[in-house]
């Protein structure tokens, strides 16, 4: 990453980071008035089919599209991830509350990211877990967890 793109990336995340939870809520609610959420996890994953579909088509992408020896399996996974984490949320967010399985999802990705980072799994640079680092995660997991403590 050059340090002139880092402020363009830095917004378009959060951005993403926003919409997690309003992805959650929304999903959540639709498939209590459809009373089905599978139904609207379909729905959801429709819906991005054919976003995703068009960006491909918009920038000649479709050719790549392949499955593919030569690529490690494991690579190809994070639909799973993508379809777990949709069908997860949609079911839990109604009845643990939005907040509560949010707060869950993030402790469980900064655990994640810090281990990938802190090993460079499945090709991720390498930024090692120090004292300093370490320390850094804990004040962020106990941030997240005082903004969602109640009483």
């Amino acid at each position: 990453m050059t340090s002139s793109n880092a402020p363009t990336f830095a917004i378009i995340m959060l951005l993403t980071g926003i919409g997690i939870p309003i992805l959650a809520a929304l999903n959540g609610g639709l498939g209590a008035r459809l009373g089905s959420p599978m139904a609207a996890s379909m729905i959801l994953f429709g819906l991005a089919f054919l976003i995703a579909t068009t960006g491909a088509l918009a920038t000649g992408s479709v050719g790549q599209i392949r499955f593919s020896s030569d690529i490690p399996f494991h690579f190809y996974f994070g639909g799973l991830f993508v379809a777990f984490y949709v069908i997860a949320v949609t079911f839990i967010a109604p009845k643990f509350g939005v907040g509560n399985a949010i707060f869950f999802v993030l402790v469980g990705q900064l655990i994640s990211a810090a281990v990938i980072d802190h090993f460079a799994l499945f090709g991720a640079a390498r930024f090692p877990i120090d004292a300093k680092r370490f320390a850094g995660i804990a004040l962020m997991v106990a941030g997240v967890y005082l903004a969602r403590r109640t009483g």
